[in-house]
């Protein structure tokens, strides 16, 4: 079950990165229950055996193409993000002092938190595309014009999962013309 799990993960981002153009120095947020991926509801079986099989599929793609992790904590720490603290400095957000663990942030932040070099707790951030893993609602942390995006995968596990890109902001009227590749 768990490399399939992985399977699906590395599946999904590489598809991800992709679709949202991503290159390095791009910050994609993840938003995972492993509750809902292991088929149980949201919030009811958190599963850090789930979320190392995910990270396996995740972590090592996201690297290697040179794009920043962020990982959305659950409902219980208000959803604050998991990043490096040299990506929140660089981008500028102010760490918060919490440490994610499986019953308050989720399994998924905690396992990010565990691997991650010099891990930190911010409040929100701005990131350039996402997916949401069994209904977190990431979108509170995405750029502001948010893009859907469908992947091969309509699910990893059991749970449903959602995709987005963003893209800036159309400004002028019926004159304006627009550069075709930030579309």
């Amino acid at each position: 079950m768990y490399e399939e799990l992985t399977k699906q993960a590395k599946t999904a981002i590489l598809e991800l990165v992709d679709a949202a153009r991503l290159s390095a120095g791009d910050l994609l947020i993840i938003g995972c229950s492993t509750s809902e991926v292991c088929g149980e509801h949201i919030g009811k079986g958190s599963s850090i055996e789930t979320a190392e099989a995910l990270w396996q599929g995740i972590a090592p793609m996201l690297k290697e193409k040179g794009i920043h992790l962020a990982a959305q904590c659950c409902e219980h720490l208000n959803r604050a993000i998991i990043i490096e603290a040299s990506v929140a400095k660089t981008l500028g957000y102010e760490p918060v002092n919490v440490v994610p663990q499986p019953k308050a942030g989720g399994s998924f932040a905690t396992t990010v938190y565990k691997y991650m070099e010099n891990p930190v707790a911010v409040e929100t951030v701005r990131a350039d595309a996402g997916i949401d893993i069994g209904g977190t609602l990431i979108g509170m942390h995405l750029k502001p014009v948010a893009v859907p995006v469908r992947l091969s995968l309509d699910a990893i596990g059991k749970a449903r999962i959602l995709c987005a890109r963003t893209r800036p902001k159309f400004i002028g009227g019926t004159r304006a013309h627009y550069d075709e590749n930030l579309l």
